[in-house]
């Protein structure tokens, strides 16, 4: 018999999310993802001078504000067709690689490994067989020892002692689907509290160079508002960026050395649900992380990949690429906003109009992203794909690495098709967090190279940004770490006409199209397995997989705190 299980809101996420699926025979047989806020930073730029549109859309989410600044800094750039110094590129880079570093940690540990690891196992390891473990597979980690093991045991053994398990409480102990042995749990929760320290290391990068986060201080059109100066201790100098070369030299071992060993343990030990997860094979990606002031050349591939034998591939090569520009649409036929139609950015409106969650009809915030008319999966899953069909270096190195520790492991051969999966997602976020970690230091050194050339400035003062009298639009695009964001702008008389941000929760949480076609999250969740309706851990799972950031998606303010829907949370 058919059961509908709702689970709201989807917790460790930012924002609120919820979602609903039809469990027959226990697995899933239907689902529907809805946003449950909606977000108006679109109508509070509006008449709003262009240049401070990036101020106003970091705002968009307390995590994610470097990408959104970026992003907008570049719509507007590209509505003037600026050349951008390579210092500022340079540097904002640095934000862009170190944002990633913090924010892929923090999703793997602190967001979702508790859907795979049982923490409460762990206190039944023996410390010296977790040591061994931990030893085969990352053999040069200093805290892979049997003394750091018996600590980190002691200490959850006090968390349970005192009937307080912090950020450890409310799991799924227990659960059926929680399969690991004690000592793989052991060494997972050992490494949760280690990862809290790298991820703030990672973040200190991203303040030395945005000056604080969250909610950097230095973009601005046109550069950075950040004074290159040797020898002036108030401006970047060779102290920070010495500081910043140690903190990600740091970062890269944890990573390299820790994250993407545990992923590849998850995967092995859960190789079952390699096959579980696939949803949409349509891959969207952008290139970043650029090399030359114009966004013609970068250090990250980009492009579009359409089925899931990953043959029908076409590159996105420029900041202008018309193939990118000409083929986004959003469709509200499943949104609750005024009307029913299917539009690009630029001709959009943001008009709010909810009736009520209607499976048939309309029942999210969010709307439906599609690429040539077709639904597409974002985030590093989609970028390690791209970068690997087009051979594209430093991914085929990281992925390969990646794909034969996994197999070795696991025991069977594992190909890169297995990464269109729940597990995959997870190896395909560790794989680019490597491949973003090597590319920091890189970036860095080429920041100082450039800089020892003579070369200071940071901001095109001999031709800062004008606004022409009349209309332009552009587009601003970033591979943020959940995937492709891009803000389009539409400038009248030097006042923002239009503006519109579709961002990759949205790709992904969107509802279904018009047409019918599920989101990537809902088409991912069918024929999942549900091994207990009343702890739905496999949903869970699947979802988190991609990283959910639903406050990218939808903003909403209750200026009268009148009741706006009720909540369950399982």
């Amino acid at each position: 018999m058919s059961e509908r299980i709702t689970v709201d809101p989807i917790t460790r996420i930012e924002g609120h999310l919820r979602v609903d699926v039809e469990v027959d025979g226990g697995a899933v047989k239907d689902a529907w993802s809805s946003a449950q806020m909606w977000r108006g930073i679109e109508v509070i730029l509006k008449g709003r001078d262009p240049r401070d549109a990036w101020l106003f859309a970091q705002r968009i989410c307390g995590v994610c504000t470097t990408v959104h600044g970026l992003a907008s800094v570049r719509s507007v750039e590209n509505a003037l067709q600026m050349e951008i110094p390579l210092n500022a590129q340079y540097i904002r880079n640095m934000i862009i690689a170190a944002h990633c570093l913090h924010d892929h940690l923090v999703h793997f540990y602190h967001l979702s490994a508790l859907d795979w690891v049982d923490v409460v196992s762990a206190l039944d390891a023996d410390p010296g067989k977790t040591a061994q473990l931990a030893q085969s597979l990352a053999p040069d980690w200093p805290g892979n020892s049997k003394t750091r093991f018996a600590a980190v045991q002691k200490k959850l053994q006090a968390f349970v002692a005192s009937g307080q398990l912090g950020p450890f409480a409310n799991g799924y102990w227990g659960h059926p689907a929680m399969t690991l042995p004690p000592e793989a749990n052991l060494m997972a929760v050992s490494h949760y509290l280690e990862a809290l320290d790298y991820q703030r290391k990672a973040n200190k990068v991203v303040a030395i160079f945005g000056a604080k986060t969250p909610h950097v201080q230095t973009l601005v059109v046109g550069g950075v508002a950040l004074a290159v100066n040797m020898d002036n201790l108030a401006t970047l100098n060779m102290n920070k960026i010495y500081q910043a070369k140690q903190l990600l030299q740091e970062v890269r071992e944890f990573v390299q050395k820790v994250y993407l060993p545990d992923v590849i343990a998850i995967g092995a030990l859960y190789k079952d649900w390699l096959g579980y997860g696939k949803g949409v094979t349509n891959y969207l990606a952008v290139p970043d992380m650029p090399l030359d002031g114009v966004g013609e050349s970068f250090d990250l591939p980009g492009g579009t990949i359409f089925g899931e034998d990953l043959q029908d591939q076409k590159p996105i090569t420029s900041f202008n690429d018309p193939y990118f520009r000409e083929n986004v649409t959003e469709s509200i036929a499943r949104a609750w906003y005024d009307g029913d139609w299917n539009k690009h950015p630029w001709k959009e409106e943001t008009v709010p109009n909810y009736t009520d969650f209607v499976p048939d009809g309309k029942y999210s915030w969010s709307k439906a992203p599609r690429f040539n008319g077709k639904p597409m999966q974002v985030g590093p899953l989609a970028q390690v794909l791209v970068g690997y069909v087009q051979g594209h270096e430093l991914t085929k190195k990281w992925a390969d690495h990646a794909l034969s520790a996994l197999s070795q492991v696991a025991g069977v051969q594992v190909g890169v098709g297995a990464l269109q999966s729940t597990p995959g997602r997870h190896l395909a976020r560790a794989i680019r967090a490597c491949m973003m970690a090597d590319l920091s230091l890189k970036h860095l050194d080429l920041l100082v190279r450039n800089i020892g050339s003579g070369d200071t400035e940071i901001y095109p003062y001999k031709n800062p940004p004008k606004f022409p009298k009349g209309e332009i639009m552009g587009v601003g695009f970033h591979e943020a770490p959940r995937g492709v964001l891009s803000h389009w702008i539409v400038i009248e008389d030097g006042k923002i006409k239009n503006y519109q941000a579709v961002v990759p929760s949205t790709w992904l949480a969107g509802p279904r199209d018009e047409n019918g076609a599920r989101g990537p999250y809902e088409a991912s969740l069918i024929d999942n397995p549900v091994a207990d309706p009343e702890r739905p851990l496999e949903v869970l799972r699947t979802v988190h997989s991609f990283d959910p950031c639903i406050a990218c998606a939808v903003h909403l303010l209750d200026k009268d705190r009148v009741e706006l829907s009720k909540v369950k949370v399982l």
